[in-house]
């Protein structure tokens, strides 16, 4: 017992080398990896079938503000800046994807299948895909509250992710790299067959949070008998939360659904929680 207790007070604490850590020189603050985090994003690259020539620019694509909130060191970059541009560059290559793919589409059949590819959940489930959950920087409130698996952060972190391949690698291989996660979904939105996934998933997030199915109701039906557009509302405990509108009656609730689950998911309705039925 002795010998066990001045082996645990003469053993060394290992203290974890941190992911990232600024260098102050000549020319400024840089930011240096690790080489256990380096070797990550290297091993990253080889899983997604690219090279970064600044592999610091994938750092940050996979750096969440919660990370650097709680880093102690100094001011270091978040992936925001990154997704903004990321957001934009997305969308300009699946519109300029679709323009070429589907001549025959009218503006708003073209607009339609845009929103629904690069939306949050159709962008989550690439990401989850892809692996990059274990990748991303997490401050330790964000990873007790399971952020590295969390739609929203795993949506945004692509996005950046985008943003950093465009400017390390241009538009011609980001535009490969991103038509070859999406076209294969986009096939299967221009059948109507991926939009059922925001009804019943809208419908599983409601049963686990609120312990409720969304119910939907025809709000109004505007133009000619040959060509209506319906509109849809999706209330959840009798709170409207989303809307949407569409050729058919069933593709304007898929629109509600897609509407209510993106706000659900980024907080920006809040419903009360019920109590969950007895056992």
């Amino acid at each position: 017992m002795r010998r066990a207790r001045q082996a645990k007070k003469g053993a060394k604490k290992v203290r974890l080398r941190p992911p990232v850590r600024l260098v102050h020189g000549r020319n400024g603050v840089t930011l240096r990896l690790s080489p256990e985090r380096r070797q990550a994003l290297l091993t990253l690259c080889e899983q997604l079938g690219i090279s970064f020539r600044r592999l610091d620019l994938l750092n940050i694509a996979l750096t969440h503000p919660s990370f650097c909130a709680e880093f102690n060191q100094g001011s270091v970059p978040s992936n925001q800046r990154l997704e903004f541009l990321g957001d934009a560059v997305l969308g300009l290559i699946v519109s300029d994807y679709l323009y070429h793919t589907y001549p025959e589409m009218d503006e708003g059949q073209l607009t339609r299948i845009k929103a629904i590819s690069v939306s949050e959940p159709v962008l989550y489930g690439i990401a989850k895909k892809l692996g990059l959950g274990q990748y991303l920087l997490l401050g330790k409130g964000e990873e007790r509250m399971g952020g590295r698996d969390r739609p929203s952060v795993l949506a945004d972190a692509f996005e950046a992710l985008v943003g950093a391949m465009y400017l390390d690698r241009g538009l011609k291989m980001t535009a490969e790299f991103v038509v070859k996660h999406l076209k294969s979904r986009i096939r299967l939105i221009e059948r109507d067959r991926l939009i059922l996934d925001f009804k019943s998933r809208l419908q599983e997030f409601t049963q686990s949070r609120y312990h409720t199915v969304p119910t939907y109701h025809l709000v109004r039906a505007i133009g000619p008998e040959h060509r209506k557009t319906f509109v849809t509302e999706v209330r959840i405990q009798g709170i409207p939360v989303g809307r949407g509108k569409g050729h058919s009656k069933k593709e304007a609730e898929q629109e509600a659904a897609r509407a209510a689950l993106r706000k659900l998911l980024k907080g920006a309705v809040r419903l009360p929680m019920e109590e969950q039925p007895p056992s």
